[in-house]
């Protein structure tokens, strides 16, 4: 069955904001507040200098997707694309979803000009770090840190 990318509209909020949640729950057991995730989400499609979002779609039903942000480097005099919220639904896992999203986010950035694309991923999730492995991504020499003004 084939696979179609396609950039997300507002009929996709419901299928965004409920891949989120499943997503922060799966990877962090942590819950989050389902309006400000709706919110979060219509954020991006309403200002695409954000980001933008990508669906995966099997004969016509949404399966997957991910966000995509920007972050300017001055050392390359250019964006990175960043892959975050990425969500596959369980029945669709491991049937190349992700490596279709992945491949159109690289088009995308070459044609786009970015100077690469990056994402961050759990410590312990080793199985995304298969994955992402086998497509051609290497470790970053980078630790991440924040400060997290939304933490109650």
């Amino acid at each position: 069955m084939s696979l179609t990318i396609r950039l997300a509209t507002d009929d996709d909020v419901s299928n965004l904001r409920a891949w989120n949640a499943a997503m922060a729950w799966e990877t962090e057991h942590r819950r989050l507040d389902e309006t400000v995730l709706e919110r979060g989400v219509r954020g991006v499609l309403a200002q695409p200098r954000r980001g933008f979002y990508l669906v995966a779609e099997r004969e016509g039903v949404a399966v997957g997707g991910l966000l995509v942000t920007y972050e300017w480097s001055d050392w390359r005099n250019g964006d990175f694309w960043w892959i975050q919220s990425v969500y596959v639904i369980p029945a669709a896992r491991r049937g190349g979803v992700f490596r279709a999203l992945h491949a159109e986010v690289n088009r995308r950035a070459r044609e786009a000009g970015a100077v690469g694309v990056r994402l961050y991923v759990e410590t312990e999730n080793e199985r995304a770090q298969a994955t992402y492995t086998q497509l051609g991504m290497q470790r970053c020499p980078y630790w991440m840190y924040e400060t997290d003004f939304t933490a109650a």
